[in-house]
């Protein structure tokens, strides 16, 4: 089969690899039928994620259908139409049991293109895959369960959920990107008085504003004067950062109110400031987290039954052999405009 290949820093390849097979009772095969590429990919690209050895096929987010399982797998079958999450969970763990399963202690977490081989191929293997896939329903589109594979689960839990947006909050979302743009569809789903998107690109403060937002702010403005006018000069009750740099991060500890919460979402390369010595008399709530998925079911549902499309992110398509022209637009979104790629396996393929 054909995969993309980690190489080192800077460099990748697509190329023949060996097909997957399972390896553990519990794993999976699953055929990818739409694959996706993540932020964290350019990240590993840029050698950022150190734990990522050369060699390694990328990507963590995949929908596709099962072809073959190991001897204990009793939740999905060959033929069954699966999300593949990009958090593996054991199940067994004490982190699994409390459904915090991005800190898996029995092989699993955010393995896939981490430190297994990941999804950006033409099959992959799934350990645990009675506990690290989903069904999909009839009526959902591989496209629209694909972006539940990471971006929504992530922006809901580690940038919504952990920080406590309740109704009437103003919330400040800095950086639209896929992540961004996530955070704003499920911030929604608890009825803030405002949002407020900070970014640089027009074009992705024009998607920020079609799903949702209710001032943007662009290069050559001040988010904190925007913010102070919303507020009453009081500050935003939640900031979250999507974006991944220390200014970001910073950013967001200045625009939120004492009292109030920055919830970062971004994966950093560098150190952050943590500036104590302003902070510490305001009472803040800083969080950091990797998803664990576990709002997946309900996200799952809530696209089942219409309550949410999350479709509008996806920007540019194309087959699954055009992985290098997809890495090329995706890492480029200045000139392409690109938030999220969809690459979909061609009829006879495989």
């Amino acid at each position: 089969m054909k995969a993309l290949i980690y190489q080192g820093p800077g460099r990748r390849t697509w190329t023949e690899v060996p097909d997957p097979r399972p390896v553990e009772a519990t794993d999976a095969v699953v055929r990818v039928d739409a694959v996706t590429i993540c932020g964290t990919d350019l990240h590993i690209l840029k050698g950022d994620v150190p734990a990522v050895q050369p060699r390694t096929v990328l990507g963590h987010e995949a929908v596709g259908t099962v072809t073959a399982t190991g001897t204990a797998v009793t939740t999905v079958k060959r033929g069954d139409r699966v999300l593949v999450s990009c958090i593996s969970a054991c199940g067994r763990c004490r982190y699994c049991r409390t459904a915090a399963y991005g800190q898996c202690l029995g092989g699993g977490g955010w393995i896939l293109g981490h430190r297994i081989d990941g999804t950006q191929a033409e099959y992959v293997r799934v350990p645990f895959a009675d506990t690290s896939t989903h069904i999909l329903p009839d009526g959902v589109s591989d496209e629209a369960a694909l972006m539940l594979a990471d971006i929504l689960p992530t922006a809901y839990e580690v940038g919504v959920l952990n920080g406590r947006v309740r109704p009437g909050d103003t919330v400040v979302i800095v950086g639209a990107g896929p992540i961004g743009l996530a955070a704003i569809t499920t911030a929604q789903l608890f009825t803030p008085g405002h949002i407020v998107v900070v970014d640089p690109a027009p074009a992705r403060l024009e998607a920020a504003k079609r799903l949702g937002a209710d001032v943007v702010v662009g290069a050559g403005d001040d988010p904190a004067d925007a913010v102070a006018e919303l507020t009453k000069g009081l500050g935003a009750d939640v900031a979250i950062e999507a974006v991944g740099i220390p200014e970001t991060f910073e950013l967001c500890t200045r625009l939120v109110r004492p009292c109030g919460h920055v919830a970062n979402v971004g994966v950093h390369g560098r150190p952050a400031t943590l500036h104590l010595e302003d902070l510490w008399i305001r009472d803040l709530t800083i969080t950091t987290g990797l998803v664990d998925t576990s709002s997946t079911p309900a996200l799952l549902d809530m696209v089942a039954a219409g309550r949410l499309d999350p479709t509008g992110f996806i920007t540019h398509r194309f087959a699954l052999d055009d992985m290098p022209a997809a890495y090329d637009t995706f890492a480029d979104p200045a000139s392409t405009g690109a938030l999220k790629v969809v690459l979909t396996r061609c009829s006879g393929q495989g």
